[in-house]
């Protein structure tokens, strides 16, 4: 499955545990996108990101689940509780019937052949099930354990190669010396990693800042789309090629993610570049809490989000929305993989 982003194409997986799955079924969205998106929003607390044996679990999570989370997030010391639900987060959404078009199953989308080799009976109830949470969080973690302990040797950070490995393969990471330029692993660690260390409380955007990014955005309405254009001083020159070939080197205005970054930087807000890494630095709303200046994410899993436009409100979007057009309103039901809303969060750590 390819997925891409509106700056970079992603690599296809081209064998089954070449790449783990991290994507949850896609869900359409409707002519009532307002209240779609509160069935798609992700409910994701704040929380420090500890490891090591005896850390607590201080993330948002169903309270189903909060013990098995916090037994499991202690498996070994390269594990910690929120990093386990930050990862089943970005999995499954805590969704136990999850699977994904490449056959990735349950909550912590095994792949069948990686469940067959890794996955346990963590309930003791005499058979190992992947659509049973209480065998697939505990076996979620030990393979985490697992490929940690593989690319142990492997230099730069730890917990990123572990994640890595988790999303890729150990082969992939020893080869590559690292987290391998994949986009979808890059964005995997990216996002978990952000996810799993946010600092608790963290303030989201003000209203004041949402008015000021929406009303930069309006003021760019007619600019060309470029892909790889824009940046936090405007509209610039892109970069070649778009996955239809498109090239925006020559042409000054804006991508997707682009205009966000400028809108909000008008704002005095600093956002990353990529789509998924503005979801990573963003709080995902609550049902019913929408307002203008929210972001709107697409895609089907936070690793795979390709696309985000900036809500106006009554279901509408600005958005640069690709090569050949140019920056415009669309209505956030635009496309079926609408994945969630969420309010950037001001100097976040990413």
């Amino acid at each position: 499955m390819t997925v891409l982003t509106c700056t970079n194409s992603q690599n296809s997986r081209k064998e089954e545990n070449a790449l783990r799955a991290t994507s949850a079924a896609t869900i359409g969205v409707g002519a009532a996108a307002a209240v779609v998106v509160g069935a798609l929003v992700q409910a994701t607390g704040a929380g420090s990101a500890g490891t090591g044996l005896g850390a607590a679990l201080s993330m948002s999570v169903p309270a189903e689940y909060r013990p098995l989370i916090e037994e499991a997030g202690n498996a070994c010391p390269d594990v910690s509780p929120n990093l386990l639900a930050a990862l089943i987060t970005q999995e499954s959404g805590f969704n136990p019937k999850a699977q994904s078009p490449a056959g990735a199953q349950g909550i912590a989308q095994f792949m069948p052949s990686t469940w067959e080799s890794h996955g346990i009976d963590g309930n003791n109830d005499g058979k190992r099930d992947v659509w049973d949470p209480e065998d697939a969080i505990p076996s979620s973690a030990k393979y985490l354990c697992t490929v940690a302990e593989e690319v142990k040797d492997v230099p730069g950070d730890r917990q990123s190669n572990m994640l890595a490995a988790y999303n890729a393969g150990s082969g992939r990471v020893i080869a590559a010396g690292g987290v391998p330029k994949i986009d979808e692993t890059q964005n995997y660690v990216r996002s978990i990693n952000a996810l799993a260390k946010q600092p608790g409380g963290g303030k989201t955007a003000t209203g004041t800042q949402a008015e000021a990014a929406v009303n930069v955005a309006k003021g760019e309405i007619g600019t060309p789309y470029s892909w790889g254009g824009g940046n936090a001083n405007g509209a610039s020159r892109g970069s070649c090629c778009s996955p239809n070939g498109s090239s925006g080197s020559s042409i000054t205005g804006f991508d997707c993610s682009g205009l966000v970054l400028y809108a909000y930087a008008q704002a005095g807000i600093t956002l990353p570049r990529t789509a998924a890494a503005q979801f990573a630095a963003s709080e995902p709303v609550t049902p019913g809490q929408m307002r203008p200046g929210d972001l709107v994410f697409y895609g089907s899993s936070a690793a795979s989000i390709h696309h985000v436009g900036i809500y106006v409100g009554g279901g509408w979007i600005i958005n640069a929305p690709k090569p050949g057009t140019n920056v415009r309103y669309d209505p956030m039901d635009m496309m079926s993989d609408l994945y969630s809303v969420a309010r950037p969060v001001p100097s976040k750590e990413i």
